[in-house]
């Protein structure tokens, strides 16, 4: 993966540790998401599949 954009949630800790962030991969076929703390370990998925995981997530308790 070559110098993503890297965006924090604007959920997390403000001392800038303790992030959740997120990029677009160049190619366009999915996202990147990593912890603040450990940058070099990456989690790419789809965008289908993370859309899936944030509706099951903000649908749990409903």
């Amino acid at each position: 993966m070559s110098d993503p954009h890297w965006v924090k949630s604007s959920f997390s800790d403000a001392g800038g540790n303790n992030c959740v962030e997120v990029a677009a991969l160049a190619d366009g076929t999915g996202i990147a998401l990593r912890e603040s703390e450990s940058p070099g370990t990456t989690l790419v998925a789809s965008r289908g599949a993370l859309r899936a995981l944030l509706v099951a997530i903000k649908t749990r308790d409903e």
